[in-house]
């Protein structure tokens, strides 16, 4: 085990590398310990088992998804910030593939309650839509409209889902466009009047 240096670092970027190149469905604690030349006990010493190894590569991952979106919408606000957060999201899930893949499985709250990633990814996500005037439940709402157009439509435009000859960079500016008007018009919750 030494003769590797396992790390548990080590083994979640291995896994991640893994996951862009074979695909997140791959990831498995044999195909690493293959990666890394030793018998698959070897990792049991740095993880508990494959959903273990899984969570660890999902926060790896979004942590590196959202250091992509803070960069892209430090000092921006409104549909500029919008425009930086979707394009730096859909790079992250065209390059990584198997990484994104990642981002997307159910993990057990209570093993991420303390995740700096995910505390982060709220407070970036969330501080954008207060930028339109939002609170809650608007606010999960919002997040729920962005998360689920961005997921689909990189998931369409990765296994090449657009047949149509339109231009995929246009109806992605299309879409980021649609994304700020609902944003600016949002239909607020009606607040109980007692």
């Amino acid at each position: 085990m030494a003769r590797a240096g396992l790390t548990v670092d080590r083994i979640v970027a291995a896994a991640a590398e893994l996951a862009d190149e074979a695909g997140f469905e791959k990831v498995s604690l044999s195909a690493l310990a293959r990666r890394f030349g030793v018998k698959d006990a070897s990792l049991y010493s740095h993880v508990r088992n494959l959903n273990d190894l899984r969570t660890r590569l999902a926060l790896h991952a979004g942590g590196e998804l959202i250091d992509r979106i803070a960069a892209a919408v430090a000092g921006r606000a409104g549909r500029d910030a919008l425009a930086a957060f979707a394009g730096a999201y859909r790079s992250y899930a065209l390059e990584h593939p198997g990484r994104y893949a990642a981002t997307q499985i159910r993990v057990d709250q209570s093993l991420v309650a303390d995740s700096p990633a995910l505390r982060r990814t709220a407070e970036i996500t969330y501080g954008m839509l207060r930028a339109y005037g939002l609170s809650e439940p608007d606010l999960t709402d919002a997040v729920r409209l962005l998360r689920s157009t961005f997921h689909g439509y990189c998931a369409l435009e990765s296994t090449g889902g657009f047949g149509a000859p339109r231009d995929v960079e246009a109806s992605w500016d299309k879409t980021v466009e649609a994304l700020h008007i609902a944003l600016s018009h949002w239909p607020r919750e009606a607040r109980d009047a007692r």
